[in-house]
């Protein structure tokens, strides 16, 4: 079994606990809500719920399931057996204690729906990424370096030795993922890993969410999808490449952004009528993944790849998602891209301010590395534009200029004045 390694959602988790008659978890499959949970909360009674059995007659009689298994209750992977969800308001609603009910959920669709129109007002939401470069190493209990930049960006500076998790490189971490049951496994193992993981996905989440005939299409699509990641999307484009239909590859899409392993950023225009026009860029949620889609065999594989930028870009912007949960308040997250070429891969906005990074995979940098920076700053002059940041695949923190921070993708914590 994997060494457990402490989760930035730790403390959210016990919040919501301590206020919400019930949470629910939601994340990709092995992202490590069941571990969370089991190390939380060691005491409370799992049931592991199942698309085809029916266990212990919860979807047959929810009442007496209930009757059976008394509070506090873990019930895991609960969109299987949502008739549950009427019988747990009603309990809900007989009793006054928090933390009754800890539910987790691995696709996202059917498990919110359900749940926005059983127990609305009685549940907290908790989405779980996979590892961050801080719980990779340990250091999931820490503030992490995002919410020390969006606190105070103007006192970011840099260190002369900044805390990070030191690995053989870049292409070795990437190519693993983020997903904990690897963590302690050997190399040997990451393919096998990954490819139970694929059809295990295929074959009990996307048949159980949608009736897809062409399910060799589908796979297909999975393949194109690690192709995709950190790129603009195009569906017209994706439907050419399957011989499908637009629609259908919307669709799809659509289909793993709901169960987690998918993620898309609206582009920024700077109003709110423009920022829903442009095309989104789409992301793959766990690079190792991506990496097996893609068929690169090894680390020293993925270094000489030409897919290495858009895997390592992933890699940040998946990193920066694990770390907002230790936010009160969540940014917005965007790209920013013009019709000119100018862009910069990640804009956050937050109380009015805006925050942009640029995600470069070298490990020296240059002036030419912070015009687009420059260039959304001089887009938006009259805009609270926070100085930016740089994340790079080096070693240190430095300043580019008065403006811009470089700090390296594997930065577990704030860095130090």
């Amino acid at each position: 079994m994997p060494h457990y390694r402490p989760r930035h959602a730790e403390r959210k988790l016990l919040e919501l606990a301590g206020f919400f008659k019930s949470v629910l978890v939601t994340g990709a499959r092995q992202v490590g809500k069941s571990t969370l949970l089991a190390q939380l909360f060691p005491n409370h009674t799992t049931v592991v719920f199942d698309p085809i059995q029916d266990i212990y007659g919860a979807r047959r009689d929810p009442d007496l399931f209930l009757d059976n298994f008394h509070p506090p209750l873990i019930l895991d992977e609960i969109q299987y057996a949502p008739e549950l969800l009427p019988a747990l308001k009603r309990r809900m609603d007989r009793s006054e204690g928090p933390g009754q009910y800890l539910l987790t959920g691995s696709q996202n669709l059917a498990v919110l729906e359900a749940v926005a129109e059983s127990m609305a007002g009685r549940v907290g939401i908790l989405p779980l990424e996979g590892l961050t470069s801080a719980e990779q190493s340990g250091q999931g209990r820490a503030q992490g370096w995002l919410a020390s930049w969006l606190a105070d960006p103007t006192s970011f500076v840099s260190s002369p030795d900044p805390p990070v998790h030191p690995v053989t490189s870049p292409a070795h971490r990437i190519w693993r993922g983020t997903l904990p049951g690897l963590l302690d496994a050997p190399d040997a193992i990451v393919p096998d890993y990954h490819r139970s993981y694929v059809q295990t996905y295929v074959d009990r989440d996307i048949r159980t969410m949608e009736d897809i005939r062409q399910l060799a299409t589908f796979g297909r699509f999975l393949g194109l999808s690690a192709a995709l990641t950190a790129r603009e999307l195009n569906d017209t484009h994706v439907g050419r490449e399957l011989g499908v239909s637009p629609s259908t590859a919307r669709r799809w899409l659509d289909l793993l952004t709901h169960s987690y392993q998918w993620r898309e950023l609206p582009p920024y225009h700077g109003n709110t009528v423009k920022r829903v026009s442009g095309k989104r860029k789409g992301y793959l949620r766990d690079t190792g993944l991506a990496a097996h889609l893609q068929r690169i065999s090894s680390p020293q594989a993925l270094a000489v790849s030409p897919l290495l930028g858009a895997l390592f870009e992933t890699w940040v912007v998946n990193d920066l998602h694990g770390q907002l949960v230790q936010l009160g308040t969540a940014p917005a997250v965007y790209h920013w891209r013009t019709a000119g070429g100018a862009e910069v891969d990640l804009v956050l906005e937050r109380d009015g301010q805006l925050f942009p990074i640029e995600i470069k995979c070298k490990t020296t940098l240059s002036g030419h590395d912070t015009r687009g920076l420059r260039a959304f700053r001089d887009t938006y002059p009259h805009q609270d534009v926070a100085p930016g940041l740089i994340v790079y695949a080096g070693t240190a923190c430095y300043r580019a200029d008065e403006h811009t921070m470089v700090i390296p993708w594997n930065l577990t914590g704030p860095t130090h004045q």
